[in-house]
């Protein structure tokens, strides 16, 4: 049985959805967009920060910023500095997504959507390897432009431009972070066409695949 299931994806392959299946249909916890007000918590950077840049990090303008040049992060009330601690700040954002995705991987059997969850917790001493699994879930452009299309009210055009850039800063997010490559099928024990199947179904053979291995 697995306990700990990672779930790469295309945006728009509706991969979010059916990671959150999978964590009801196994009793799992589930982890997404929480991982950002935790990451926070971890590194002293604001969620909003933390969350308007994280799949912008290898675009290099971070990487630009002097050590020690001040930045301030707010988390509530309170501002505090940071970029003090002798890492750019993609590095410390990645390094506290990085501590609590593995802590949570060890507290309880769980589902975790994208930051490069598979590799981290593929690398990660702390785990055990034969409880995770990693799952990347793809579909096709004219299925991933109609899902856009009818959750964002986007033009057809919009729509298949705003899959094609944020796959990109996807794959150059996790192929800055990670010695793997994004989409690679030697990263993951399953790959699924969402489009093929439906949402359901990918949920279901998830589960399946969970259960038997």
């Amino acid at each position: 049985m697995k306990k700990i299931i990672t779930i790469s994806r295309e945006y728009g392959s509706g991969g979010r959805l059916i990671g959150k299946m999978v964590a009801d249909q196994l009793g799992y916890e589930f982890y997404d967009r929480e991982i950002i007000d935790m990451a926070a918590k971890e590194s002293g950077l604001s969620a909003e920060f933390i969350k308007k840049t994280e799949q912008n990090l290898s675009s290099g303008w971070l990487y630009n910023l002097l050590l020690g040049t001040s930045y301030a992060g707010t988390t509530g009330n309170a501002t505090q500095p940071v970029g003090q601690q002798g890492l750019p700040l993609a590095d410390q954002v990645f390094n506290a997504e990085r501590k609590v995705i593995i802590n949570l991987a060890k507290d309880k059997p769980c589902v975790i959507v994208g930051r490069c969850a598979d590799y981290v917790l593929s690398t990660a001493e702390e785990i055990n390897q034969s409880e995770l699994l990693n799952v990347f879930i793809y579909a096709d452009i004219d299925a991933k432009v109609k899902r856009i299309e009818e959750i964002y009210k986007e033009s057809e055009g919009d729509a298949k431009k705003q899959i094609i850039q944020t796959d990109k800063r996807r794959a150059n997010h996790y192929n800055t972070f990670t010695e793997n490559t994004w989409g690679d099928r030697k990263n993951y024990d399953m790959m699924i066409n969402s489009s093929s199947v439906g949402i359901e179904a990918t949920a279901k053979w998830i589960v399946e695949l969970a259960k038997k291995s």
